[in-house]
């Protein structure tokens, strides 16, 4: 008896409707799977060096839930779900979750600015809010740092719309450039031509544009040059590091002091400095 009433259960729930659902089901995902990996592998192909990478990127994920969408769509529709009923429930959930999300459509709509606007690209090298690194993806949301350390920094599109972006890799040359200051009794002009040969004598330096070697101010103990080179910006760190060294080994040869802060005590209105000295313990005894 057992044995029965189980077998019209199974008899009842496999119905040729049912299997005939199944079967469609399994047909439009069976199907509808490859050719969306074929379209998008198409498209890759297509539009592969002819676009900025993160329009290539967005086009093909654009597509990509298009097409998924589609599927679901049509799965949904062989289960009787109609159509109009479901846009119109996405409708209002969409609407529900705008009003209860409004940094996301901000992020959204300050994404889109950004994408047409392109100041900067995958892989570049930015920093914005103090913080610097990798662009690795640019998405609709937000944009995906990785910094030289090894950090995953995620950074809203509005927060890149509202702050000001430095863009470190967006011109192919860039100027490695420091400070460097030099005691007051030395010869400025001197010092000037020397590193005007520093410069000259750089490897990978570039002629032009030319080298910057400017009078930058006096500060307290010293006076301040600004110094640099152009280079490819992919050397520029390096050549930062080059040029200083090589600044400080010419210096050392040619005996130009680069001085520390120092602090001079003077007494009264003259300009001669306090007169200090050490006594041993006899002497101040004796004094």
């Amino acid at each position: 008896m057992f044995e029965l009433t189980t077998m019209n259960l199974v008899t009842d729930f496999i119905t040729p409707e049912r299997i005939g659902l199944a079967v469609r089901v399994i047909l439009i995902l069976g199907i509808g799977i490859p050719i969306v990996k074929l379209v998008l592998n198409l498209l890759n192909r297509l539009i592969k060096n002819k676009l900025s990478l993160q329009s290539e990127v967005l086009i093909v994920r654009t597509v990509k839930y298009v097409f998924y969408l589609i599927l679901v769509v049509m799965v949904l529709n062989e289960f009787g779900f109609k159509i109009s009923a479901l846009l119109g429930a996405a409708g209002i959930f969409g609407l529900a979750i705008g009003f209860a999300s409004q940094t996301s459509v901000s992020n959204i709509i300050s994404g889109i600015f950004l994408i047409s606007e392109r100041p900067f690209l995958i892989g570049d090298v930015v920093e914005v809010a103090g913080k610097m690194g990798i662009i690795d993806s640019i998405d609709l949301l937000s944009i995906k740092l990785k910094t030289f350390d090894g950090l995953y920094v995620r950074i809203p599109n509005e927060t890149m719309i509202k702050n000001d972006v430095t863009n470190l890799t967006r011109f192919d040359i860039r100027r490695a450039q420091f400070t460097v200051g030099v005691a007051y009794k030395e010869d400025i002009r001197k010092v000037l031509e020397i590193l005007k040969d520093v410069a000259a004598n750089m490897p990978e330096a570039l002629a032009e544009p030319a080298p910057l070697i400017q009078l930058n101010g006096f500060g307290d103990s010293s006076v301040d040059i600004n110094f640099g080179v152009w280079t490819v910006t992919s050397n520029v760190v390096n050549m930062k590091t080059e040029l200083m060294i090589a600044v400080k080994e010419r210096f050392d040869k040619e005996g130009i002091e680069i001085p520390f802060p120092h602090i001079s005590i003077y007494a009264g209105a003259a300009s001669d400095p306090i007169k200090v000295s050490t006594l041993t313990k006899e002497e101040q005894t004796h004094e």
